[in-house]
C-alpha cells in the first residue's frame, strides 16, 4: 500500500478480567506480531465508529468505543497515525480470528511483555499506563 500522505488506523483496547484482547497479524506490516485490534479509517467513517467495526472484524467481539486513549504514529511507508480507544465488551462473545488477524485471544496483562509485539508495543501501554512495571 502506498500513499502520498499519512493513513489514519484506529485501534481498541480492550480489557477484560486483567486480560487484554490481542491479535496476532495475519499480513504485513508486522506480519505474526501481536497487538490490539485496528486498522485503517474508511471514508466519511467516524473514529469510534472505526474501532468497533475492526474489533468486531478481526475478533467478533462487539465492544463499546469509549474515550481516546492515546495516539501513536508510524513514520515509514506506508506513514500511519493510529488514534487508540479505550472500549469494553457489550457481551461475553469468545473472540474467534477474523479480517487481518491470524489467532486472535485474552491475554494476561503480566504475559504482554512475552509476547512479540509489534515495535513499541509494550513501552506505549506502559506509557498509557495500561501496563505496569510491578
Amino acid at each position: 500500500m502506498s500513499s502520498e500522505r499519512p493513513l489514519v488506523g484506529v485501534g481498541a483496547v480492550v480489557v477484560r478480567d486483567g486480560a487484554l484482547l490481542m491479535v496476532q497479524r495475519g499480513k504485513e506490516p508486522y506480519l505474526g506480531r501481536w497487538s490490539v485490534p485496528g486498522g485503517t479509517l474508511e471514508l466519511g467513517e467516524h473514529l469510534t465508529e472505526a474501532a468497533r467495526r475492526e474489533v468486531l472484524e478481526e475478533t467478533g467481539v462487539d465492544v463499546e468505543v469509549g474515550e481516546l486513549l492515546g495516539i501513536l504514529e508510524w513514520p515509514g511507508t506506508p506513514h500511519y497515525v493510529i488514534l487508540d480507544y479505550v472500549a469494553t465488551p457489550r457481551g461475553e462473545d469468545e473472540p474467534r480470528p477474523g479480517g487481518d488477524a491470524s489467532a486472535v485471544r485474552w491475554v494476561p496483562l503480566d504475559e504482554i511483555p512475552a509476547l512479540e509485539c509489534t515495535p513499541r508495543f509494550v513501552e506505549t501501554l506502559r506509557g498509557w499506563g495500561v501496563l505496569t512495571d510491578e
